[in-house]
């Protein structure tokens, strides 16, 4: 396969994994990223990243050089100024580009509505991108889609947000609208077996699901799964502004794409036609597998891409006393550099827990495994197995690995009883000026209103804990002296 094909938008939640998705079949792969650095450790090594604004005319001349397809999946809904004029100025250079590059194919990922509607702007302006790409003269293959069901998803976390932090949920009228969701995986499958349509064929694909529901349904659907009884009563009226200023209080939504969101929700959004069923072989999952799907992908996709990741959406609330707000989690990220190469500076991390310790507050950890044996936990009795090298699956005291990369990686899951799930995560990046920066990631995913004041009533602690713990680490990989633990002779339960 050497067809060179361009990924806008691979910070995103589509991008970056439909940027996975092509390296795994062994497409030749470069990403576009106004800030390249961003996607350092988040690509393939063999994945070229260019650094481009489709608003900078002269960035897009190298970025398309040589490409056979690209992909187009940016948009500026998250913008202070009049998003629809943005995207209309991107597409238009994005489009010229591609045409003077010699691109074979554009493809697009827009949204389903009827034109006959009154669409709102956010729905206009992505079918109205679809129409500017189409005036390049290159072939577009445009797949139109609504609600994603996916792990990050800006709709999905909108709903599960709702469900999983308020029982009784006040319906506006928007809640009965209909739509017909479609899994993230089915949606990127969609979009890579788009290499494979005849070459110069352009067309527009509404892709959905095979359920029809409305919003209220996707929410009772995911309160099923989850075991949790919600009411749901509704009201005649609630403006798009008062529903997202509502959201931006119980929600991870930006206020800002919020309202342009719920102004969208009044359009039903459904799958008009079937030309999508009959040009690929692809069945999409149901809501409800969707929907099961998304949440046994969910504990081990902490690291890939979400739609709060996109540069363009100002999602993510910024760090201050608590954490930062990632989805329906609670993110404490610290960082440290150090003037060591990537194995001395993993040493440390790849040793922690068990005889070696936690490298602060080792009689706190001990004390909250005793309070977790109380209450009927594991506490800190298992040890770990291998003092040197953890192993995906191992039990680490309280911890079970959850994923393991050598001198880069290291990413642990909480066993203990805990009104929510937890995981801390180790990574450790080369730096460009020597050295590595070792970052420590603490994400908690609290269960309701108990989860929060769990969280943030310990938090005090848990600051000093993993301030401590940092340090400690950094230390021993500048002294080069990471003490090795002794035997672990505790008792070790897979």
């Amino acid at each position: 396969m050497d067809r060179l094909i361009l990924v806008t938008g691979a910070t995103g939640y589509v991008g970056g994994r439909l940027t996975a998705a092509l390296e795994r079949a062994g497409h030749r792969v470069r990403c576009l990223a106004r800030r390249p650095e961003t996607l350092h450790g988040r690509v393939g090594v063999g994945t070229e990243v260019v650094a481009g604004d489709c608003l900078n005319p002269a960035s897009l001349v190298p970025a398309q050089a040589g490409v056979h397809t690209a992909y187009y999946l940016v948009h500026s809904m998250g913008a202070t100024k009049d998003f629809s004029a943005l995207d209309r100025e991107a597409a238009r250079e994005f489009g010229r580009a591609a045409r003077e590059a010699g691109v074979r194919r554009i493809v697009y990922l827009g949204g389903l509505g009827e034109p006959s509607d009154e669409l709102s702007a956010h729905l206009k302006s992505r079918q109205e991108t679809g129409d500017i790409l189409r005036q390049s003269g290159v072939p577009v293959v445009e797949f139109r889609a609504s609600v994603v069901i996916g792990s990050g998803s800006l709709s999905f976390e909108m709903v599960r947000a709702l469900v999983e932090r308020l029982p009784v949920l006040i319906c506006p009228k928007w809640v009965a609208v209909a739509t017909q969701p479609i899994g993230i995986e089915d949606l990127i499958t969609y979009l890579a077996t788009a290499l494979d349509l005849p070459e110069g064929l352009a067309a527009i694909f509404p892709i959905g699901g095979p359920d029809v529901v409305s919003y209220g349904d996707i929410m009772r659907e995911y309160a099923r799964q989850r075991g949790l009884r919600r009411w749901f009563i509704s009201v005649p009226v609630l403006t798009p502004r008062l529903s997202s200023l509502w959201l931006g209080l119980v929600t991870p939504l930006y206020a800002r794409v919020g309202r342009k969101l719920i102004d969208s929700l009044k359009n039903p959004t459904i799958v008009r036609d079937d030309s999508a069923l009959r040009a690929f072989a692809i069945r999409p999952r149901s809501l409800r597998e969707a929907i099961a799907r998304a949440a046994s992908l969910e504990d081990g996709e902490q690291a890939a891409a979400r739609w709060s990741d996109a540069l363009s959406s100002g999602g993510v609330r910024p760090a201050g006393w608590g954490g930062a707000r990632l989805g329906t989690r609670i993110v404490d990220s610290r960082a440290v550099t150090v003037e060591a190469p990537p194995a001395a500076a993993f040493t440390p991390v790849r040793r922690i827990g068990g005889a070696q310790g936690w490298y602060c507050g080792n009689a706190l950890w001990q004390l909250r495994g005793f309070l977790d044996l109380l209450v009927g936990g594991i506490g800190m009795r298992r040890g770990r197995r291998d003092p040197e090298v953890p192993h995906p699956g191992d039990a680490l005291d309280f911890w079970r690995v959850e994923a393991y990369e050598p001198d880069r990686l290291l990413r642990l899951a909480a066993e203990m009883k805990i009104p929510g799930r937890a995981w801390l995560q180790f990574e450790v990046t080369p730096q460009a000026g020597g050295g590595c920066e070792i970052r420590q990631t603490a994400i908690f995913d609290p269960a309701g209103l108990a989860g929060l004041l769990y969280w943030y009533a310990l938090y005090p602690l848990h600051a000093v804990i993993f301030r401590g713990m940092l340090a400690g680490i950094a230390a021993r990989a500048s002294s080069g002296g990471a003490r090795r633990p002794r035997h672990n002779t505790h008792e070790v339960l897979a």
